[in-house]
């Protein structure tokens, strides 16, 4: 934990791959892991953003999770995660792949200078979809901002009021912004040398199968258990633990 953004708090994005009721359940499972260990290292999370997906699972999500070193353990989760199962939507009880990315950024404090011009900025309003009641339902108080300088896309539809749905926007997309701005900085740096090549291969982190076996491994540590549904449950501290050595050692 020795980086300076480490201590910080951390906004947690999911949001499934390609693949439709498949990848949106992966997404939700995740979401439910995420929120489990949340819990049981009594950290708190707040809902920015929830999106159902179109018969189960979810679209996107995106969770503000505060306490202590929480960027400096999440940073280690941000990447493409890999399931492997018989499907329980498939009436053939075939073998399916899905994919749900995993982005993590630092929340920033208002003495970091990010700006954010007003001309850079696309806002647009559009009626909210799926559960938040019917005062959601009726008015046109989603907000999706896209910033065109960087292409990057932030929304919020979980508030009834407009306002507030772009000032969490907002939020959002200034950790995007920042934590790009970190990213550019150390590839000037290093440029990216040929490790980070290899462990950034198709950006896949850790795979999760079910079927033909059990086991969970993470792609850049080769750390790997055979107990898949503890870690579903939220028992990622080693997987955690096992990053920040593997991390500190690269550098």
């Amino acid at each position: 934990m020795s980086e300076k953004d480490d201590a910080r708090d951390a906004i947690l994005n999911i949001h499934p791959g390609a693949g439709g009721k498949e990848s949106e359940d992966w997404a939700f499972m995740l979401f439910r892991m995420y929120k489990r260990w949340v819990d049981q290292n009594n950290f708190e999370m707040t809902i920015l953003n929830y999106q159902d997906g179109d018969e189960n699972g979810l679209k996107d999500v995106s969770l503000e999770i505060k306490g202590i070193n929480v960027y400096g353990n999440l940073k280690s989760e941000g990447g493409v995660h890999r399931l492997v199962r018989i499907s329980p939507f498939d009436t053939n009880s075939r073998r399916h792949t899905s994919f749900a990315s995993v982005f993590v950024f630092p929340v920033i404090d208002d003495d970091i200078d990010i700006v954010i011009e007003d001309k850079d900025l696309k806002i647009d309003t559009y009626r909210a979809s799926g559960a938040g009641g019917q005062h959601v339902n009726k008015t046109d108080s989603a907000v999706r901002i896209t910033h065109l300088p960087s292409g990057i896309v932030c929304q919020c539809q979980n508030q009834r009021s407009q306002l507030k749905n772009k000032n969490i926007a907002i939020k959002i997309l200034k950790s995007k912004l920042y934590e790009l701005k970190i990213k550019e900085n150390k590839e000037e740096k290093d440029k990216l040398n040929d490790l980070k090549k290899d462990i950034s291969w198709g950006s896949q982190i850790r795979s999760y199968v079910f079927h033909p076996y059990q086991m969970v491994k993470d792609h850049r540590t080769k750390y790997e258990t055979s107990n898949i549904n503890n870690i579903l449950d939220g028992n990622i501290n080693e997987f955690i633990r096992k990053y920040l050595l593997f991390n500190t050692e690269n550098k």
